[in-house]
């Protein structure tokens, strides 16, 4: 029940008709017995200013950001954790007195299935293809180097685009690390990699819904990945995407952003309400609103 003492909060993004956070975070709410409520607000980029502004005023405890804004908030908060001004981009703000704090949560939510399906250790060489290089895409190359891969092959579609992600990393801290396994390419060189890594993760909106019948890899593509490779994609809806499902036709390991939704919801939850967050009734609830699409 909403009442006059609900705290706020939130998540941003456009689109954001697909999001299944208000979910997963409202039912743990509920579980919990907590006076908070969690709202997904559309914000277009031209408008990102503004609408951070306005959730201060009224009073907004904490929120998420989403695709387009990881990047673009940073210069609007007040505190960037170190570990979020290293991976570049920011997904979880609270407030603080005198303005917005923001940590990133991602590269949390992004190994712990990763992790779950291999153990730490044994991702030590092994060779990662990142598509995309956006905020999520950041994230992804943070994570990967903490698993002491060997190679991580970014591509991207826009040159400029491509050449800023890897240009931004050139003073972080972990400049020295990446300088050793981090690589651009144009999408237009993919089959040239797709037979040589052994994960393929997707961090592109291709794919999402509404327009949940595309996929960033086409079917010549597809069958050019080794057997042994696995295929995650980000997105959580649909699920499985369309690449999922082609991935699945072809006998390989898939893992959808199910997981990492709730693990990088988890840790802002904790963040934002300081309790431990119920994350099986969490999954719980994502599981039995998403319905799963034919292979």
């Amino acid at each position: 029940m909403i009442k006059g003492t609900t705290q706020l909060l939130g998540v941003i993004g456009d689109p954001i008709t697909h999001s299944l956070s208000p979910i997963i975070h409202n039912t743990a709410i509920r579980h919990l017995g907590l006076d908070y409520a969690y709202v997904p607000f559309r914000v277009g980029g031209e408008d990102l200013s503004t609408a951070v502004a306005g959730l201060a005023a009224i009073g907004v405890v904490g929120f998420n950001v989403t695709i387009p804004h990881k990047q673009a908030i940073m210069p609007l908060l007040r505190d960037i954790s170190p570990f979020a001004e290293g991976i570049g981009a920011v997904n979880t703000v609270w407030r603080q007195k005198d303005g917005w704090s923001g940590t990133n949560t991602d590269v949390e939510g992004f190994l712990a299935p990763l992790i779950d399906f291999i153990p730490t250790d044994t991702w030590r060489q092994r060779r990662v293809l990142v598509l995309g290089c956006g905020g999520a895409a950041r994230s992804v190359v943070v994570g990967c180097s903490q698993l002491g891969c060997s190679s991580l092959v970014v591509f991207g579609r826009n040159k400029s685009k491509l050449e800023a992600f890897y240009g931004s990393w050139l003073n972080s801290p972990l400049k020295n690390t990446l300088s050793q396994v981090l690589s651009i390419h144009p999408w237009q060189q993919l089959m040239n990699y797709l037979p040589t890594v052994d994960l393929i993760v997707n961090t592109t909106p291709i794919g999402m819904h509404p327009i949940s019948d595309t996929s960033p890899l086409g079917e010549q593509e597809m069958d050019l990945i080794a057997s042994h490779a696995v295929v995650y994609d980000l997105i959580y809806t649909p699920s499985p995407t369309k690449l999922l499902r082609q991935a699945q036709l072809r006998g390989l390991v898939i893992i959808d952003g199910q997981e990492m939704l709730i693990h990088q919801g988890a840790a802002a939850f904790k963040i934002w309400t300081r309790q431990s967050p119920p994350i099986e009734v969490m999954r719980m609830a994502l599981k039995t609103t998403i319905t799963p699409q034919p292979v």
